[in-house]
């Protein structure tokens, strides 16, 4: 077939729907320490935010985006691990092993996050469910390969 490539498609980012795009950018720009897209900044205080009332994306170190947040007008919390909301994905976030599971997990409680399941002391999988601050859930777990 003409014109057809062997190339796949690249997976530019993860999206997460949210009812406060400029909260939940935020949340993640400081729990992973990524940048705004070019425009995507906060404006200066008292001034308006329309970028962030719709889409927001995250760059890496490198520039690449990571991550990105979609205001939607509502948006059921999900009710995991059981109830009628399931969680549709999650992210895995790999820390260096137990004590920075500590301090992650606390960073996260500091910057609106939450706890849904600490399983630290877990000696086959240390891990730390958590919810951002739209309820979306992740997990961070202690990966001492990082170091």
């Amino acid at each position: 077939m003409r014109g057809v490539s062997d190339a796949l498609p690249r997976l530019v980012a993860t999206v997460l729907d949210t009812t406060d795009a400029r909260g939940l950018a935020e949340f993640y720009r400081a729990l992973l320490g990524f940048v705004y897209a070019q425009g995507d900044e906060p404006p200066d205080v008292g001034e308006p935010d329309p970028r962030g009332s719709s889409w927001l994306v995250l760059n890496d170190a490198d520039g690449q985006p990571r991550l990105a947040v979609q205001q939607v007008e509502t948006l059921p919390r999900v009710t995991w691990p059981s109830g009628p909301v399931p969680q549709q994905l999650h992210l895995d976030l790999g820390v260096r092993g137990r004590d920075e599971l500590d301090v992650q997990r606390d960073r996260v409680v500091r910057l609106g996050g939450s706890v849904l399941e600490d399983r630290s002391d877990d000696p086959m999988e240390s891990l730390v469910v958590c919810a951002d601050p739209a309820g979306h859930p992740f997990c961070l777990i202690a990966l001492p390969h990082l170091c």
